[in-house]
Order: structure tokens, then sequence, then C-alpha cells
């Protein structure tokens, strides 16, 4: 097994031979794949562009000729990700480090995206001190700021990248070694969905629910935190979803920034995972500090959470508009699939003498899903706050009852 290497050798090819010694004295293996366009390769590549055009559909001619570096980019994105991808099929690939601008950046972290949680990535970058979440997508992928561009080799630049070989080395020496500490029985996965405001429901529900044999992973519901959760799902490797917190859809409804996107909610429905859904923090919507929120927002409520979040408390409008949404994406559900409400309150700050206790607000979220929920959906009522204990041991057992109805297989066993 090996690390690989993948970039553009023609713009940044001394610095990846460079990389590629340092983990040679170390005693690593390396295979290096060439993605570049420009020029030829500093250095003779394991796996040449070629190869990576082909993989993607082309061929390395036709890309030169056309002379679009943004469809090369795009092309070679695709064709390093399905070769990472068949290598690590293969048992060839012990981790993944990249190097590069924007185009490099893009290109590496293609790969390092097509590979399961766990397999070690570390990507240097020069926009790593900026927005990267569209590199780090779902994975676990390590960014690290280069400081100076990658353009060339000098004090600053040596140190950064030799870091960047060291701590990959670290992580698959150590992976390799503690590998019987890291590994745990495999128990059926179940995820749920937490929010500050809800943390002793989920927290509660989760004791539960691992008492009974599953593992459960717990996702902050952050944006990108449902779509984790949402590609887990369509992985196969999940056996029931404890949808607690359904904020996200909330912020993308609104214009909050903690969407996860229009998909959100639709996973376990789509592969018939049993699925417990809730409303939790379905009374706000995200931002950040209080001068970021958008004007045409004046008059509304809010509360402050900390420096750095802003809550907004949703309408019974929008309220409407969030339970029909949930009402139409369960009832398509192809599995067991449960909504459970707690008509005292959707969050820690929305109940009684709290500040985004709207009871009208509440009943518009509540009346619009009994209203649009399709028959065979059950829907369970519970007089409760949603951080009540025998709320969340009501969610935690109905998950149990569906599951218990329903064994989904687990990715080993596919």
């Amino acid at each position: 097994m090996a690390i690989v290497l993948v970039g553009t050798l023609d713009t940044k090819g001394n610095e990846y031979r460079f990389l590629r010694d340092l983990l040679h004295q170390a005693g690593a293996e390396t295979i290096v794949i060439d993605a570049g366009v420009l020029g030829p390769p500093a250095f003779p590549p394991d796996i040449t562009r070629e190869t990576v055009f082909e993989a993607a559909g082309t061929t390395y001619q036709a890309v030169a000729q056309a002379g679009d570096r943004g469809q090369a980019v795009t092309l070679a994105a695709k064709g390093v990700a399905l070769l990472v991808s068949d290598l690590y099929k293969q048992g060839k690939v012990n981790g993944v480090l990249g190097l590069g601008g924007s185009a490099g950046t893009t290109i590496a972290t293609s790969a390092m995206r097509a590979l399961p949680v766990g397999i070690p990535k570390l990507m240097v970058s020069t926009l790593a001190s900026g927005q990267v979440k569209n590199y780090v997508g779902v994975r676990d992928i390590c960014m690290m700021y280069s400081v100076v561009d990658i353009s060339g080799l000098n004090r600053i630049s040596r140190q950064v990248l030799s870091n960047a070989a060291f701590a990959m080395l670290g992580m698959v020496q150590g992976r390799q070694r503690y590998a019987a500490s890291i590994a745990q029985e495999h128990k059926p996965l179940v995820t749920a969905t937490m929010f500050g405001v809800t943390t002793p429901c989920v927290e509660r529900a989760r004791r539960i629910v691992e008492e009974a044999g599953y593992e459960v992973l717990v996702f902050h519901a952050t944006g990108v935190g449902g779509q984790t959760m949402e590609s887990f799902i369509a992985d196969g490797i999940v056996s029931g979803v404890l949808d607690i917190t359904t904020t996200e859809l909330a912020d993308e409804l609104v214009g909050g920034i903690l969407s996860a996107g229009p998909d959100r909610l639709t996973a376990a429905g789509l592969y018939g995972v049993p699925q417990v859904i809730s409303v939790g923090a379905l009374d706000m919507v995200n931002f950040g500090p209080p001068d970021t929120v958008p004007s045409k927002f004046l008059g509304r409520r809010f509360y402050q959470h900390n420096p750095n979040v802003t809550l907004m408390r949703t309408t019974p409008e929008e309220n409407e508009k969030l339970g029909k949404e949930i009402a139409f994406k369960a009832s398509a559900a192809k599995g067991p699939t449960a909504i459970v409400l707690p008509l005292r309150g959707v969050s820690a700050i929305d109940a009684e003498g709290k500040p985004f206790w709207w009871p009208e607000a509440d009943r518009a979220l509540f009346d619009s899903i009994r209203h649009w929920l399709a028959p065979h959906v059950e829907l369970i009522e519970l007089d409760m706050h949603i951080n009540d204990p025998a709320f969340a041991d009501a969610c935690a057992r109905k998950l149990l009852e569906l599951m218990a109805h329903q064994r989904v297989p687990t990715a080993e066993a596919k």
C-alpha cells in the first residue's frame, strides 16, 4: 500500500518531487498521479496524465488542443477521482496527499472525496485559510494553509511541505500501528441529528438506542452535518435514522447560513431506511453576528446565541411551509417512517417563558404536518417539550420498533 500524490507535475513538479523524496526517505511507498496539461511533467509519474484524461472519457491530446483550462481542471478532477477510487478498491491506498492553488486543490480533493472516511487525506492549499466547504464536502479532509504560494522551494515552503509529509506519515503509520485499537465491533449504525437546543433529547435517545445494541453517529445540524448524514445513508451503511433536529430545512427555506440544501430529509425515504422524524429547532433560522443579518429581516424576533451566532424566530407562515415539506418528504418514503411532534415546544428556547415561545407559530407547523401527511405515515403527538425525557424515550423506542420490523443490511452484508 502507498501514499498517493495527486497533482500537476508541470507547474508543481519540483514541489511534488520534494514531497515524494521525503516520503521515500522515511520508508513510505508512493503512487504519483500527474494531472497536468500545460507542459511536460518535471519527473515521470507512476500514472500519467494520458491515463487520467482517458479515465475521464477523453484524451490528453483533445484537452490540450482545446486550450480551455477550466475544462481541463474539471476533466482532470473526474479522472483522478475514478483512478484513486479504483486503486483503493484494489487495496493500494494508504492515504492521499495533494498541494496546489485553486486548480490543484480542486483536482486533488476530488480524489480525496472519492475515498471513505478514515483514509488519511491532506491538502496543502493556498486557499486553506478561507472558505473550503466546496473542497472538503462531507469527507474528513485536512486542509493545510501553504502560507506562501506554491511556486518554487524556499525556506517557508520547504518547512510547510515537510510538515505536510510528516503529518501524512504520522496518520498512515499510526493507523497501521494502532489498527487493532481503532477497530471496533461492527454494530448496526443509526444516525441522529442534534443542535445545542435539542441536546438533552438526542443524548438521552442515543443512550437508549446504544443500549439496544446499535452504534449511533450524531451529526450537528449545521448544514454540512445534515449533508454528511444524508451521504452516509446513501452509502447503504445505516440501519435507522433518528432525525430529531430538522432545523436545516428552515435555513434552506428562509435563507439562513446553515442550509443542508434541498435534498435534506430525502435519503432515508429514498433508500427505505427506517426513520423517526421530529421538528427540533424549526423555531429558528441561523445567521452570523448581528451585522450580517440581511436588512429585509429587520423587525423580526432575534436571539443572540453567542457573539457569532444570531438566531431568528420562524413565523407561522414559514412554519406552515416547513410542515408541508416535512409531510411531503415523509409521505414519499419507501421505508417505515414516523413523525413525532413535541406539542410544548421544539427547542430549548421555545418553551413557555423562553425567548422563542410562540404557540401560534408552532401550531402552524403542527397543523401543516397533520394536513399534508399521507395516512400511511404514523403521526405521534405528545403533550411534551422536545427536551422532556419521556419525549426522547418515545422517539428512541419508536425507531427501535421500526428497525425490528425491517432489518436494513449493513455495507458488509451487501
